[in-house]
């Protein structure tokens, strides 16, 4: 059955805008001094000398969450009640209407459970939590005790805890520690002894409707992502298994991209997850052999055709080393076993930055990832029909998130070549800002990655309106 564009548009914002966004406090917490003395419990002048689990999660410098202990520590089945203690210390008091929240996830992200409510901290009083972070003094720790039961109906093998502060639509950000993009902070996982059923495989060739930069729009090359233009920028969804279409679970690396342009660049970012940021070659080196270790790749066929006629690939690591190269058809020219590989004396002569989350080159502690951003001229893509092109115009491109010369990406090769086939690459549509071109030009069956022009998001506020009143 074919589902309706709207109403799926209209489900998929309603989900991601539920739980914690929404009307909190307006009046300052009150209690009573009886409700004082039965918390006083949960409030100390520092934290225990021994934490089972310690964590360092910054909510914007104002509140941290420094630990936590939970029973069972490790596996939780369905039907277990799970003990969690976290500890949290008030660095900066903050202003009325600050709520707790807690999400227990599946091990795809998706919330199971909300349980934002519970434990004495959080009990409500006249829509109030008890004891919220609005009502924290400085320096003090918060014992936020919180009991729960995994539900005996769920089919994930792991669940995930991430906690956060929340006031109506907004929540405090995770400035520093481990976190979700929707400032999450990931305290706990506990496996559930059950086997995760396969995930849906994406096997289609997906294509992503990229957006021209607002006038006036800058983007700096820093690595940080933190300009609004990022946040509007067209995204690949999670990189998926190259050989399979299903999301990842085995690859030691996950990543994402995001695109954007103007008349003078393309500009792409991708956000990396690795546990081991690896670098490894001289700083100096000139088209050394990233794939090899660490490193995102972007691949392009600006006809659009997929035929792998004079095509390009660009790689840029950890260290912020670039390999850019250009194919005149598939794989060639190439010298074996060491290169040239394509026409090395090609340059893309962009711009990029990379922010490592962690430490590169350490193996014996736990990194984050990295992050890299990159503008890159159109004037570049010499063997281009149209530079830069023109809204309605269709390229060819993918990209990977590599380490030992595999990886995951965004359109999956299904065994049919390696990363240069650029019959599988996904299909990006240059679009203005607000533009029907998209809806025109994209062919049918498009995967992760949706960019919607100005009248269907009308369209989807119209149908939100209508159902909030008629429910």
């Amino acid at each position: 059955m074919r589902r309706n564009k709207i109403g799926w548009l209209v489900l998929a914002t309603t989900v991601a805008l539920a739980g914690c966004i929404g009307e909190s406090s307006k009046r300052s917490v009150k209690m009573t001094q009886a409700e004082r003395e039965r918390l006083s419990a949960y409030v100390l002048d520092a934290p225990p000398a021994e934490i089972q689990n310690k964590l360092n999660i910054n909510y914007e410098n104002k509140i941290h969450l420094i630990g936590y202990e939970i029973e069972p520590q490790k596996e939780a089945r369905p039907g277990t009640e799970v003990k969690l203690k976290m500890y949290w210390r008030c660095d900066q008091p903050l202003d009325d209407g600050w709520n707790l929240f807690t999400h227990i996830l599946d091990e795809q992200g998706r919330r199971i459970m909300n349980i934002d409510n519970v434990g004495p901290l959080r009990e409500l009083r006249g829509g109030v939590q008890a004891y919220p972070p609005s009502a924290w003094e400085r320096g003090k720790v918060y014992v936020d005790e919180q009991v729960f039961r995994i539900p005996t109906d769920t089919t994930a093998s792991e669940i995930q805890i991430v906690a956060g502060i929340w006031k109506r639509n907004a929540r405090l950000k995770v400035v520093n520690g481990p976190a979700d993009k929707e400032n999450r902070g990931i305290v706990a996982r506990l496996k559930t002894g059950l086997v995760a059923p396969a995930a849906p495989a994406h096997t289609e060739v997906p294509t992503l409707r990229v957006n021209k930069l607002a006038k006036g729009a800058k983007i700096v090359i820093d690595g940080k992502l933190d300009e609004p233009a990022w946040k509007e920028a067209a995204f690949t969804g999670p990189f998926v298994e190259v050989g399979t279409g299903r999301p990842n679970r085995s690859f030691p690396v996950d990543g994402s991209a995001r695109l954007t342009w103007d008349d003078e660049y393309l500009y792409v970012a991708f956000e990396v997850k690795d546990k081991d940021v690896v670098g490894g070659f001289d700083a100096n080196a000139v088209d050394p052999h990233l794939w090899t270790r660490d490193t995102v790749e972007i691949m392009i066929d600006p006809d659009g055709d997929g035929d792998n006629q004079d095509y390009y690939e660009i790689q840029i690591n950890p260290q912020n080393l670039v390999f850019d190269t250009q194919y005149d058809s598939y794989n060639k020219p190439k010298t074996e076993p060491n290169g040239p590989y394509g026409h090395q004396d090609w340059s893309a002569r962009l711009k990029s930055a990379v922010v490592v989350h962690g430490t590169i080159d350490k193996s014996d502690d736990e990194d984050e990832g990295y992050t890299v951003e990159a503008a890159i001229p159109w004037s570049s893509f010499t063997k281009a029909k149209q530079t830069p092109p023109k809204p309605g115009d269709t390229w060819r491109m993918n990209f990977y998130a590599m380490q030992n010369n595999s990886g995951v990406a965004w359109s999956p090769i299904l065994g049919k070549g390696n990363f240069h086939r650029a019959s599988r690459f996904g299909r990006v549509v240059w679009q203005e800002a607000g533009s029907d071109v998209a809806a025109k030009t994209a062919p049918a069956g498009s995967a992760p990655g949706f960019n919607f022009d100005r009248e269907t998001l009308e369209k989807v506020r119209e149908a939100m309106k209508q159902r909030k009143q008629n429910p």
